[in-house]
Order: C-alpha cells, then structure tokens, then sequence
C-alpha cells in the first residue's frame, strides 16, 4: 500500500501513523459499501463508534446496505442496523428464494422500510436529521438513462423512495425506482465503495467501511490499469461527467467477447438458485446472473448486460483509487481480516452474528487509534 492510504480489520492495523496524522484533521468522510446481508459487518463498525461516542465526520457517502447502515448510525440507535439485517432482511416477506423464482416475488425493500419506522424498531429520522445538522450524508444511485453514479440525500424528504432506489439492484427487484423524476437503481452498479465521490467534494481523510477483506491482488490492480486509466477519477467534477459517456462507449467495445465467454460458461453451470445469490458482489457474476434470469423466465438483455459492464470496469477503477489515492488525501480502510461468513441474502444468523462481532471489533481498534493520536497530541502541544 501507498504511504497515504492504510487498512484496519479486527485483528490488526496497517498505516504510516505520522503520515496519517498530516491528514487526520483535514475533511472527514466515512464511506459504507454495501453488500446485502454482508452489512452486518458495517453495522458492527457503526455500533462501536456509537458506544463510544465517535463521530469526528463532516460528510457521509453510503451506497445500499452501507446507506442504510449510516441511517442507523446518524440517528444514533445503538443496534438498529443490525436489527433490519438479523430480523428484516431474514423474513419471508422481504425474500423468498422458491416465490421469487417461481412467482417473480421481488425484493420486499418497501415492507421492510415501512417496518423499521414502526414498533419496535422506531427508526428516528428526525433525530438523524438533527444530528447530521449541517452536514451531507448522500446514497449513492445509479442513473438508468446514463449509467452514472449520482448522490441523493440520506434524510432527505424522500427517505423511503431514496433508499429503496439505493438498494434496488436488477432483477432482485422490480425495476427502477423514480425519484425526482429521474429512474435510479442500486449505486452499487456504478459506485459500490463511493470513495471517489468523498474525494470530488475535498475530503481528505477518507474512512472506508468494506465488506470485503483486502487482498494482495488489490494491491496490483493500480499497475494493471496504470496511470492513464484512473486519471480522469482525478479531473474536476465537471470533467467527469463530460468523459463518462465516452468512457462508457470504449468500455463497450472491449465487453461483449468477455461477457458472451461468462454466458457460454453459465450454460454449463450447475449452481442451485442459492449458490448464485451467494456467489459473489453485486450482481454476482455475469454467469450467474445470466442463469439467474433464465430462473426466472427473463431474458439477459443488452440493458442488464450494460450494468453489468459498469459494474465490472468502476468495481476496478474503485481498488485502484483505494490502493493509490491523489497525495492530497488519505484513505483508511476498515475490512474484515477474512471473508465473512455471511452472504447477500439467504445468511445463516450465526453468520451474522459472527460478522457482526467482526465489526464491532474492528471499529474499537479505530476508535483506539484515534484515542492514542489525541493523547500523543496532547503531550507534544
């Protein structure tokens, strides 16, 4: 890892504390990724800075699960995060493996936003407002008509329409998702770790929540791709958005021989609908995605197989900018030392409860950091 990015899980901590220091009292973002039911390990995190009191944050980026988390977080109910994953997300009526394949039941993401604002679970937005004050807090979405990556306010007026656009991830759920007249599905397509986003608005000490551990392989990514693929992630914001489209279109050229390979190999797939809804991050592969729609009677049209591409070439670009930031900022990583026990959907509860535990750990090693950065400051003022 670069000098200005470093990584902490719940065994152990990897960073140039005197590096990091140069950064730590710059603009403070935190970034959730997402991951379905893999959040558990996000709660975690969340759940030991609000036992602890922590929040030295100006801005928040979330996308799915990792918004969701950060609502919890921001209205500071200490287990709300774990409890829509542990007793929502594991019901009957948010998914059902055999009625969704059998009668295309989607995701119940509105049964299960309707439910965590009611009794017993009473999520408090208005207390969430009031502690976010004047700061951002953002859910990343994914535009339909351009396949870009944009950001709609957590606790905005729109909460319910918001987070289910956040989370609405095709073919698990039942198209896109209006909000503000624009069609929006699941951020993760385009911005599954929104650090980028955190970097455009000047952050400049990053936190990122992962919910995939850190691996060697990672590590290589930013000398495959090289200098010339991720310098337009370090243009203005404006000059983003003018490259997308072209960008877009010579992904494109480069897809359709990759992608007809991960087809012809889902034909000779024998993953049972469980194993494909396990199988791996968004989308879940494009194999397993292709025999996921043949499940349910749909066919893999050019749109889904668009997504997937994006998800595919951000997905790679995100690593790179994770394992060698701009000098002007410094990204922290908290992930899990292993892969998580748990999965999307479909988790066993001691998977999550094991995961959770994980989280919870590796956000009191941060909380500990920090404790011991502010008391060598002390001593050397």
């Amino acid at each position: 890892m670069t000098r200005n990015s470093g990584i902490i899980t719940d065994r152990h901590a990897e960073l140039d504390i005197e590096m990091y220091e140069r950064y730590r009292n710059g603009k403070t973002a935190l970034v959730a990724q997402g991951g379905g039911q893999r959040g558990i390990f996000t709660a975690g995190v969340l759940d030991a800075f609000l036992l602890s009191n922590f929040d030295p944050f100006d801005e928040f980026y979330g996308t799915s699960a990792g918004a969701l988390n950060l609502c919890a977080y921001l209205c500071r109910q200490h287990g709300m995060g774990k409890a829509f994953i542990t007793d929502l997300t594991t019901s009957t009526e948010f998914f059902n493996l055999f009625r969704y394949i059998r009668k295309k039941q989607y995701l119940g993401l509105e049964w299960a936003l309707e439910r965590i604002q009611d009794y017993p679970y009473k999520l408090d937005l208005d207390m969430g407002k009031t502690a976010l004050g004047a700061r951002g807090a953002f859910a990343a979405v994914t535009n339909v008509d351009t396949l870009s990556d944009q950001y709609l306010p957590i606790l905005g007026g729109d909460w319910v329409n918001t987070m289910v656009a956040t989370c609405a991830i095709p073919k698990l759920y039942l198209g896109p998702v209006d909000v503000n007249g624009y069609p929006y599905v699941d951020g993760g397509v385009s911005a599954s770790i929104p650090v980028q986003e955190a970097w455009r608005k000047n952050a400049r000490n990053i936190i990122v929540i992962r919910t995939e551990p850190f691996s060697e392989a990672e590590a290589k990514v930013q000398a495959e791709i090289g200098e010339e693929g991720i310098k337009w992630y370090r243009e203005s914001i404006n000059s983003v958005q003018e490259s997308w489209q072209h960008k877009v279109h010579q992904w494109k050229e480069d897809w359709s021989s990759f992608l007809q390979q991960k087809i012809n190999a889902a034909h000779q797939s024998k993953l049972s609908g469980r194993k494909l809804l396990n199988g791996g991050r968004w989308l879940f592969g494009a194999d397993n995605l292709y025999r996921l729609s043949h499940l349910i009677g749909e066919n893999f049209d050019s749109g889904l197989a668009d997504m997937l591409m994006i998800h595919y070439q951000t997905f790679e670009l995100t690593q790179a900018f994770l394992t060698a930031p701009p000098d002007d900022t410094f990204i922290l990583q908290l992930a899990p030392k292993e892969e998580l026990q748990s999965s999307s959907l479909l988790s066993d509860p001691e998977a999550l409860e094991h995961d959770y535990q994980l989280g919870l750990q590796t956000g009191f090693n941060l909380i500990q950091l920090y404790d011991k950065l502010n008391i060598d400051g002390r001593e050397t003022a």
